[in-house]
């Protein structure tokens, strides 16, 4: 059995109060500025009190010591103990009965804090009363569901993603208040910590298709929303476990130190409020500074310099969030932000992290040129699809100059059709669709068998390359689904290998973020600053003009109406498909970032095709050209030959290869490359000259 607790020690301890007051008294704008809307919304609940904002009276409690405060809690949590019953009505009809959800645990967070902030202003009496009561009423039901044996229901396989952490989280949160009244209580939050590393490492599960819970490079799948709401769920009953068991040792969590760089990794820094990849039932303004000011205040076996890192990049992310940005965040106008942010005005510019990052074991992918506000990032999406993470294996978002102008249609409140029929589904997503058919509808619920997934990410300055590989969740219709990303300069190459089991229709879908008008070959999306054309080169380009009978091998559009994420009114998402059909097709679309929207000077782009091989000649409007060429041996379509082309002097196996020549060169086999970059190849020559040569296919560049 655990001993006994002092109490206030949970989350609002006195040393993080006195400190914050310190920091009011100093003048510190934020702190004073937070402060006062804490006050503020307390001061109504003593009028008119909320059990989901008890937490502001708790900590106005603590901080003036206004017996006001403290008497009304006692007066809503003596009244809470005696409430029958908090089941949900829905979750009690299903089999077995479900007895606790995702409100018990909300109201359970703020009952623990507002007990365990006025402990000392009750009575024994009293205490007991409201602590038999909150075991009864909710503390026992959310444990007894998710944790405690005999009465356990859930795992970690069927609902060991938000659900678990919430409850357990929080029911182990109120039974660690309650402990010193309850004995079998405290008892099963001790048991409720010691499950929290078993969260942390779920490692998956093949036969109900469950993906692991966390890559091994840090990061939760099911997208920013869900992760950044879990982690913190399991991150504040681990902290009130430390802050109330002086000198308690822990086991080390390693994805708790990752959490800084994942949540930094996915943000895309702008002028004005902090957006996030909004991958599956997830939205722009959702932030993980919750979960990441948690993590920073859990040292655990870090090292110094390790806290410091993480430390600054904490700082740098806080720095970029807006209050109020996100509902369930951590900005200073709340309790928990107002105690646990630090002090930021020290924090960097921008964060010490590489501008790429792969998360492998469930397919995502960032890369930018840059961590300043309103630069250009490219998001890659390929993994499982289940539960809150979409059917949108192989889709992409673009952020430039402030805006999503590539974007992913976003979702709605799930109850409504538009959910299941439209944002959850393939048409959502900037992918591909065969004979209009997309990843198949059952996917939500069963999961795709097959997972896509992201590999081989490159970065190396203005070359920039990763693929995804979606063919197992599109394996219905496509025997080969892989989508390669190469970022060169100032475009962005989106290069499809596709097959299907029978011929039929190849169709592109492009949800643009912005105005978008069709000009000659161009679709054209303009947000603000922010513009960028759309350029489809193969298997060929736009038609030209409406009368698109006359040009019967050029590739065709429509426009689809959509709801849009409000639901208040509807958007337009493109599809370009060809006229003919096919079985295998290669499908080259260039993404050129202009730097304003009044751009004229833009890249010239033209096809070029020779033996086995079909490229692009990209010249610059300062006179630089680069050859892009793309072997069609390379694709699978070979077993025990190798895949060798000759494509102007250069002799080589690799998949693709780029090569610039400087401003006044004219490319030809004699003219000096000034850059070089291969994909997926072991050997590179040019008139007798070996310039690269490895056993395996490697992606690298070459000077």
């Amino acid at each position: 059995m655990s001993a006994g607790i002092n109490h206030p020690s949970l989350l609002f301890t006195p040393e993080r109060v006195k400190s914050a007051k310190a920091r009011v008294e100093s003048g510190d704008s934020l702190m004073v500025k937070g402060w006062e809307n804490i006050r503020t919304i307390a001061e109504a609940q003593l009028a008119k009190p909320d059990i989901m904002k008890l937490e502001y009276m708790a900590l106005a409690w603590q901080m003036t010591g206004d017996r006001r405060y403290a008497e009304k809690l006692k007066e809503v949590l003596m009244r809470t103990a005696d409430t029958r019953s908090w089941a949900n009505s829905e979750m009690m009809a299903r089999n077995p009965a479900w007895r606790s959800e995702l409100q018990m645990a909300h109201r359970s967070f703020q009952v623990a804090v507002a007990y365990d902030a006025i402990y000392d202003t009750l009575s024994p009496a009293e205490r007991k009363h409201i602590a038999e009561g909150m075991w009864r009423l909710a503390g026992e039901p959310l444990l007894g569901d998710w944790l405690l044996e005999p009465t356990r229901i859930h795992s970690l396989n069927s609902m060991g993603h938000n659900w678990w952490t919430s409850c357990v989280g929080m029911g182990g949160l109120l039974a660690m208040a309650i402990g010193n009244e309850v004995p079998e209580a405290a008892d099963a939050a001790r048991k409720a910590v010691d499950a929290l590393p078993e969260w942390f490492g779920f490692a998956g599960d093949v036969i109900q298709r469950k993906p692991r819970t966390f890559d091994r490079d840090g990061g939760m799948y099911e997208s920013i929303n869900y992760a950044s709401f879990g982690i913190t769920e399991a991150l504040i009953l681990r902290q009130a476990w430390l802050n109330s068991h002086p000198g308690a040792k822990l086991p080390d969590i390693p994805q708790i130190r990752q959490l800084a760089s994942f949540f930094s990794h996915v943000a895309y820094p702008r002028t004005g409020i902090l957006h996030s990849i909004n991958f599956g039932d997830s939205h722009k303004n959702v932030t993980g500074e919750s979960s990441m000011l948690l993590a920073l205040a859990q040292p655990g076996n870090a090292g110094k310099k390790e806290m410091e890192k993480e430390a600054a990049i904490v700082g740098w992310y806080v720095g970029q969030v807006e209050p109020g940005q996100h509902r369930e965040g951590f900005p200073r106008t709340v309790p928990m932000g107002f105690l646990y942010t630090p002090d930021t005005s020290k924090a960097p510019a921008v964060p010490d992290l590489p501008k790429s990052h792969l998360w492998k074991d469930f397919g995502w992918a960032t890369m930018r040129d840059s961590w300043d506000k309103d630069a250009t990032m490219l998001a890659v999406k390929s993994g499982m699809t289940w539960n809150h993470s979409h059917a949108d294996a192989n889709s992409f978002i673009i952020f430039h100059k402030g805006v999503d102008i590539i974007k992913d249609a976003g979702n709605c409140s799930y109850g409504k059709p538009e959910y299941r029929n439209y944002f959850f589904q393939t048409e959502a997503h900037n992918v591909v669709r065969f004979n209009g058919q997309g990843q198949p509808r059952h996917q939500q619920y069963h999961g795709s068998m097959l997972p896509g997934e992201v590999t081989g990410l490159v970065d190396e300055g203005r070359f920039k390359y990763v693929l995804a590989n979606g063919t197992g969740p599109m394996s219905r219709w496509l025997s080969r689904n892989y989508r390669h990303f190469l970022w060169i300069d100032n475009v962005i190459y989106v290069v499809d290998d596709l097959e299907s089991h029978e011929p039929g229709r190849f169709e592109w879908l492009w949800h643009p973020g912005g105005d978008t008008r069709k000009r000659g070959y161009d679709l054209e999306v303009t947000n603000g600053d922010a513009a960028v054309l759309v350029r489809p080169v193969y298997p060929n380009y736009l038609a030209p003009s409406d009368y698109v009978h006359d040009y019967p091998q050029h590739l065709y559009w429509e426009t689809h109406e959509a709801p849009d994420e409000t639901l208040k009114g509807t958007e337009t998402y493109w599809s370009f498909h060809m006229p003919q059909t096919v079985d295998r097709v290669k499908g080259v679309t260039a993404v050129i970032l202009k730097d304003s929207v009044s751009q004229k000077s833009i890249p010239q782009i033209e096809r070029r095709e020779g033996k086995d091989w079909i490229g692009l000649r990209v010249t610059q409007p300062d006179g630089a050209v680069t050859d892009i060429y793309i072997n069609q041996l390379a694709d699978g379509r070979l077993m025990h030959l190798n895949s060798w082309i000759d494509a102007d002097g250069f002799s080589t196996d690799a998949y693709m290869l780029a090569v610039t020549y400087p401003a006044g060169v004219t490319p030809s086999p004699s003219a000096s490359p000034s850059d070089m970059f291969m994909v997926h190849g072991s050997s590179l020559r040019r008139s007798g000259k070996v310039l690269h040569s490895s056993l395996d296919k490697r992606t690298l560049r070459l000077k």
